[in-house]
């Protein structure tokens, strides 16, 4: 097969920013042959306007345009003398890594229940009203079986809810009376929707005969009566 004049893309030069495509590149990459530095910065301000076509999410960057000039620099490896409304990128910047922000280190024994409910059972634990513990005590092991039942998907045991919550809180709430404790997920007093009442059917009307079209047919009886009384028959 003659290949003469024709090159496949993975031959060409690799695309620096693929949003843009390959005929952006071109372009830019001709940019240093035009002498005139006006024209020349003309040129690239058309580029500009051709690169926000062919890439329009980036409007929606406050700094776009910013954005813009630096990616005509970068795509043409840094090598343009443009009178740039923005101060040219270079290597160095745009090969820096952004500062690592770390990972959190939080050791969650129980990781069902979440980090904000164990913070809550610490500071209810250090409650030191008796009654306003024991009432804390019962709201968050409501909430805790809530927790494990939606994390996974299945039944629990009160009892294990109410060592759960004595472990976390180091002894200080106790559940004493399992019967008040309500972590089935349901809200109470809230009535579930009643079936809707069947319609009952509409009587259907009875026909009422077309008398005028019957009074027509020779074989009504009606009509023969008529034509009685009229003296035809």
């Amino acid at each position: 097969m003659d290949r003469t004049g024709l090159t496949y893309n993975t031959e060409k030069e690799q695309i620096v920013i693929s949003e843009y495509g390959r005929c952006i590149q071109e372009m830019i990459k001709k940019l240093p042959e035009i002498e005139d530095r006006e024209q020349r910065t003309e040129a690239a301000r058309y580029i500009i306007s051709v690169m926000v076509q062919m890439n329009p999410g980036i409007k929606q960057s406050s700094d776009y345009e910013h954005k813009l000039w630096d990616h005509l620099y970068m795509i043409s490896g840094y090598n343009l003398d443009l009178d740039s409304p923005y101060a040219p990128p270079t290597p160095a910047e745009q090969q820096k890594k952004p500062q690592h922000i770390g990972y959190q280190n939080n050791d969650i024994k129980y990781g069902h229940y979440g980090q904000y409910l164990i913070k809550m059972i610490e500071a209810a634990a250090a409650e030191p009203n008796d009654d306003v513990r024991e009432a804390l005590a019962y709201s968050l092991a409501g909430q805790m079986k809530r927790n494990y039942i939606e994390w996974n998907k299945s039944v629990v045991n009160d009892q294990v809810i109410i060592d759960d919550l004595k472990a976390l809180s180091g002894g200080r709430l106790v559940i004493t009376d399992e019967s008040k404790l309500n972590g089935n997920g349901e809200q109470q007093g809230k009535s579930q929707p009643q079936p809707k009442q069947q319609q009952q059917g509409k009587k259907k009307k009875k026909k009422v005969p077309n008398l005028k079209a019957n009074m027509n047919n020779p074989n009504n009886p009606a009509y023969k009566k008529r034509m009685q009384e009229l003296g035809k028959l």
